[in-house]
């Protein structure tokens, strides 16, 4: 009998090689490639076409026609999705273990249920596991049909028998393939697994949810092109010992990505929470030091978050600086412009930065409002109670403009506040009701009109 072949699958970015190694040659990780016996059947499926052959036509020529959306029963979350879940779409979504992922997807499949077929396919759970967990939710009426299986092809026949309009795998990580000799949840059998269910979902139109574990990093499990052969990559954020969650969209084919949704855990699963700005903003009789209002951009969305910082003296020859929610890397940068445009020196404290609530802020329109919060800890002395910020800001101490400003500045007085900080290019061209603009070109002016 001949020796199988085998080949070396890197687990970080699913590149082969033929021998092992220490250093992937692809993505330079180390002690991430893994042994796997090829198979010839598995291999040549995978040059197969996900989606079913066309003929070659003019871009001029094709009908472009507007997708339909099925609602999946939560606000929040179709405003992630795009407005809704397209046929043949496929999703990925990822996050902690125990923060809400199997949860919001049962009560979307539950409410779609009342008007198309579905499938709910569990690799991880028995079938009353999952009954008892619709019980506690409140969904112990649903017609919902639940299949607890973990062989590609008998999930594949049954969803080809059933033609749902939407089937949830849970976890990619469990399926495996009877065509490879692999372990399930391998490099091998992941890749395998998503393009098969990719293909027949891109062949019968059928929009299936996949369920990814992360890795300690965070990250989704698996090969890399695990993410770019799907159509929308979601990723489940926040504290498992925190009622709230977000959901972020880093990639969507067929909608705005970096949209965020904002839910609460309650006894009867996740509900969409309305007003996300009032969870990002602490409730004070007083103001306090070291406390600003960022007006941020999520998305499509405008979200008031405050943004808190410590400014203590050091105590050690290196002064610690922590920022969490934000980028870290800047607050450095930030500590520099501050000291040469402004003549604020920090070189002796520490300063430590938080986004309340548990949000994570990448854009660089939340730099005014960390400089503020500083300024305002180092000098004990608090901002003016009402007052909302955005605005970048350059190496050369400038305030640069933000994106959607004038959506920002309305979100800002919807919520009552009174005063805006922002960049000259955001001060609008007609007053808005109940706020008053000031727009500053200038760290320095920025520091002296925000406390007169």
């Amino acid at each position: 009998m001949a020796r199988p072949k085998v080949q070396y699958v890197c687990s970080a970015c699913g590149g082969v090689v033929a021998k092992w190694q220490g250093q992937c040659p692809h993505c330079a990780e180390w002690n991430t490639l893994e042994e796997t016996i090829v198979d010839p059947r598995a291999a040549a499926s995978r040059f197969q076409s996900i989606a079913p052959t066309q003929p070659v036509v003019a871009i001029a020529d094709v009908s472009a026609e507007e997708v339909s959306r099925a609602s999946t029963g939560s606000e929040e979350f179709d405003r992630v999705l795009g407005g809704g879940l397209v046929d043949g779409s496929v999703v990925l979504i990822g996050g902690d273990p125990g923060i809400g992922k199997s949860t919001l997807l049962l009560q979307a499949l539950a409410h779609m249920a009342r008007e198309r077929p579905v499938l709910y396919v569990s690799g991880e759970e028995s079938a009353s596991q999952i009954a008892l967990r619709a019980r506690r939710l409140g969904l112990e009426a649903s017609d919902a049909p639940l299949m607890a299986e973990t062989a590609l092809e008998r999930i594949i026949g049954e969803i080809e028998r059933r033609r749902p309009a939407l089937v949830v795998v849970d976890s990619i990580q469990t399926v495996y393939s009877a065509e490879l000799q692999s372990a399930p949840g391998s490099v091998a059998q992941v890749r395998e697994c998503a393009s098969q269910l990719t293909r027949l979902s891109k062949q019968t139109g059928v929009a299936i949810v996949m369920i990814g574990h992360v890795t300690k990093e965070g990250t989704l499990a698996g090969p890399r092109v695990l993410e770019h052969i799907v159509d929308t990559v979601l990723y489940f954020e926040g504290d498992t010992h925190s009622s709230y969650r977000l959901v972020r969209a880093f990639k969507n084919r067929f909608g705005a990505v970096n949209e965020l949704g904002v839910f609460a855990m309650t006894d009867r699963g996740l509900r969409g929470v309305s007003n996300p700005s009032a969870l990002f903003l602490t409730q004070r009789e007083r103001e306090v030091p070291g406390s600003c209002v960022l007006v941020t951009q999520e998305g499509t969305r405008p979200l008031l978050v405050e943004v808190q910082a410590l400014v203590d003296t050091a105590h050690v020859p290196n002064p610690r600086r922590l920022s969490v929610g934000l980028e870290h890397n800047r607050l450095a940068m930030l500590l520099a412009v501050l000291h040469r445009h402004a003549g604020i020196a920090c070189f002796d404290q520490d300063v430590f930065i938080n986004a309340v609530g548990g949000v994570r802020i990448a854009e660089p329109a939340a730099d005014l409002a960390v400089l503020l919060a500083v300024v305002s800890s180092l000098r004990d002395r608090p901002l003016p109670r009402g007052l909302a910020v955005f605005g970048e800001v350059g190496l050369a101490g400038e305030i640069r403009p933000a994106p959607r400003g004038q959506e920002r500045l309305r979100e800002a007085a919807k919520l009552g506040f009174s005063v805006a900080l922002v960049p000259r290019s955001n001060a609008p061209k007609r007053p808005i009701e109940g706020l008053r603009t000031i727009a500053v070109e200038q760290v320095d002016e920025a520091l002296s009109q925000a406390w007169d």
